[in-house]
Order: C-alpha cells, then sequence, then structure tokens
C-alpha cells in the first residue's frame, strides 16, 4: 500500500533528485510566478537523468521569488524585478547596457531554453474593459527581446488562448511574435494545448508559442504533434486522499462559508445534484444567465473546471468539494494544478497569498511534456545540430 502512495506523483513528499546526472539543462524563466514552468523544466530533466541549471529566473512580486527561492535554491539567480529592468531594448536594436550586464553575468554560458508566461490579464476574457488593448499584452514581446539577446536554443511562451485576439499597436502580439522570431532564425508554431490531454485533472487550456533555433535541426510543429495524449485524470485522482486531512495548516485549512452558501451546499449534497438550480442563486442569478458552474459541485468521476485564486469560494466558480460542504482547500487546488506535495508554498503567510499563488500558476506539466520531447528529439538530432548532451554535459 505505501509503495502505491509513493508512486502517485502528486503524493510525493521528498523531491526525486538525480544521483548522476548524464548533461545538464540550462534555463532562464521570465515572469516566473512560484515556478511552474520550472518544476516542469526540473521533471523533464529529471526524466532525461540529466540536472537542470536555472541561470537566472525573474518576477516583480516579492511572494513569487520567495516561494520560488524557497523550491529551487539551487538557482544561481533570482530577482524580484521588472523583466523589463533586464531586457529593456527595442526589437532589433544592439543589446542596451543592461543587456549586456546580463549577457556578462551568463559568462558564455549557452542557455537550452528560455521559458516564461508574460501576465495575461490583459488577455482575459474576464477582463471585459481593456482586453485586447492593454498595455500589459505588450509584456509578451519582452519574451522575444530576451530570445532575441540570449539566444537560447529554445523558447517557449505560455499565456491565455485569448491571447490570439491581442491587437495591441494594432497588429497581434502572437503575429508579431512569429514574425520577429523567424527573422532571427527561429522555426516557430502556436497552438492552444488542453492540460486534460496532459495529464491535468483539470479542464484548463493555455496558448503556447514554441520557437526552435534553425541550427537545432528540430521542427517545432512535428514536436507539439508528437506530444503524449494522457488518459484523463478525474479529481479522485488527484484529491481523493485529501478529505479527512487534518485542517490544523494554512495549506488544509477549510473554506468557511455563510450560512446562505452552506444551505446551498446541503441542497446540492442533499438531492446529489451538481448544479445549483436558479431559484436557490442569488437574484441577478435567478433568470437567464451564464453562470452554470458558480454554486456547483465538483464531481470526483471529471477533471475540476479551471482553477482560479476564487477557488476557495462556490460563488466564484464550480469549487464545492464532491462530498462535503466546503469549497477547495489550497492544497487540493495545488494538487489539481499538478503541483506534487514536496512543492514548499509555506512563504504564503496568508490564504489569500495563497490563493493567488495557486491560481495564477501554470501547471507544470506543460513544461514538462514539451521539454521531455524536447530532449528526446535532441537525442536524435543530426550530427549538424547541436544537442544538449554535446554542448551541456
Amino acid at each position: 500500500m505505501a509503495s502505491a502512495v509513493t508512486s502517485h506523483p502528486l503524493r510525493r513528499s521528498r523531491r526525486p533528485v538525480v544521483a548522476s546526472p548524464q548533461g545538464v539543462v540550462r534555463a532562464i524563466d521570465l515572469f516566473a510566478g512560484c515556478g511552474g514552468l520550472s518544476l516542469g523544466l526540473e521533471q523533464a530533466a529529471h526524466a532525461a537523468n540529466k540536472a537542470l541549471e536555472i541561470e537566472l529566473a525573474v518576477d516583480f512580486e516579492a511572494l513569487a521569488t520567495a516561494v520560488y527561492s524557497a523550491n529551487f535554491p539551487y538557482a544561481k539567480r533570482v530577482a524580484t524585478a521588472t523583466v523589463e529592468s533586464f531586457f529593456d531594448g527595442t526589437l532589433g536594436s544592439p543589446p542596451s547596457a543592461a543587456e549586456q550586464s546580463l549577457l556578462a553575468a551568463l559568462d558564455g554560458a549557452q542557455v537550452d531554453i528560455m521559458v516564461g508566461g508574460p501576465p495575461c490579464q490583459g488577455h482575459s476574457n474576464l477582463n471585459n474593459h481593456t482586453r485586447r488593448v492593454d498595455s500589459k499584452n505588450a509584456l509578451y514581446l519582452r519574451m522575444v527581446r530576451a530570445v532575441e539577446v540570449v539566444r537560447p536554443r529554445v523558447a517557449l511562451i505560455e499565456n491565455v488562448p485569448a491571447v490570439l485576439n491581442d491587437r495591441h499597436a494594432g497588429e497581434g502580439v502572437v503575429e508579431q511574435a512569429r514574425n520577429r522570431l523567424a527573422s532571427i532564425g527561429y522555426v516557430v508554431n502556436d497552438r492552444v494545448i488542453h492540460m486534460e490531454a496532459l495529464g491535468v485533472a483539470q479542464l484548463r487550456r493555455r496558448h503556447v508559442m514554441l520557437a526552435i533555433r534553425t541550427d537545432q535541426g528540430i521542427e517545432p510543429t512535428a514536436l507539439l504533434d508528437s506530444l503524449p495524449v494522457h488518459a484523463v485524470r478525474d479529481l479522485e485522482w488527484a484529491i481523493g486522499d485529501l478529505q479527512n486531512v487534518d485542517d490544523g495548516t494554512i495549506l488544509d485549512r477549510r473554506p468557511q462559508a455563510t450560512a446562505t452558501n452552506l444551505a446551498r451546499m446541503a441542497y446540492l449534497l442533499e438531492t446529489g445534484e451538481y448544479d445549483l438550480p436558479n431559484r436557490l442563486r442569488p437574484t441577478c442569478q435567478q433568470g437567464n444567465h451564464s453562470y452554470k458552474s458558480m454554486y456547483g459541485r465538483l464531481s470526483w468521476s471529471s477533471p475540476a473546471q479551471t482553477i482560479t485564486s476564487g477557488f476557495g469560494s462556490i460563488g466564484q466558480g464550480r469549487y464545492m468539494h464532491p462530498q462535503q460542504a466546503r469549497a477547495l482547500t489550497a492544497h487540493e487546488a495545488a494538487r489539481i494544478q499538478g503541483f506534487p506535495d514536496y512543492f514548499d508554498f509555506s512563504a504564503c503567510p496568508t490564504r489569500q497569498a495563497l490563493a493567488t499563488m495557486i491560481g495564477n500558476a501554470v501547471p507544470p506539466a506543460l513544461a514538462e511534456a514539451i521539454v521531455g520531447e524536447l530532449l528526446k528529439a535532441w537525442s536524435k538530432a543530426p550530427a549538424s545540430g547541436k544537442s544538449f548532451n554535446s554542448e551541456s554535459a
């Protein structure tokens, strides 16, 4: 029984290590958040018996970098700063003083992969007033500038699918990024990926742009086409063991609901229903509406809906526990995002900070799947190409 528990990828309390790594993957993580993409990189590297070296991780939120530093103590530099403070030059211009300083700090080290998830609030469909034209959308192009300056072998940019609708500066940032990366010697493909296909117990979609330097001999389209398709994992697989966990810690503390919401949850449990009828909803939702998931109960046999920072309230979405009159705990939300138990969120001092950190995170499975395929492709690359094995060992 114990071995079955420890074999579950999310229930591991100890971080797996590579005793004798055969090679190194060098990475930079921009807009790093708590490190979801970096964790995926680490998992993919370890699966290939390689070590991960993080040359630089940047995020402007001090709490995010505190969580990041706790989980990636081997990172050479974790900076609480804006990405623009490192990459401030305009596209196509020679490296600025700040960019030259970064290159000097890298001291000639070849960066294998650069990852980043620029802030997506400007693209979100929840942002009705400024979506499509939010100035934050231009941060997407800071990733492109970083690629221009550092010249990594691979760049992976992730965002919400609605980034495809951006019209910043008259032309979409995705189209601008594609064109610029192609002009500086990268082959590019982008698409929307469903997280449940990667084994995440959650219905979540992310847009990814994969750019591979032309001298690498690998086509990003073929690589993304080859991503393994996972059998759908349901909610019980992710959190079924947590329903009776002691709630003495902030991570496992059960959210407290109002009397009205407790009555709503009691109704769903007593009737066996998953959707709250209109007559029990707030007045504003008692007519025709599109809020079916709000106040809804989750099902053990299906993936969860997209986890946001509102997972602790049933009024924010379908976040009611399948069997208990409560919303999700932070521990459960982290599991649904794909973070194993060894990932340390203890730097978050409050439940709200914890909810924001987890809700804004990128599921590690995204980078794990893509980089896992990259490492396989590199091992088979033609002699004229470069590989992690030949230059990063």
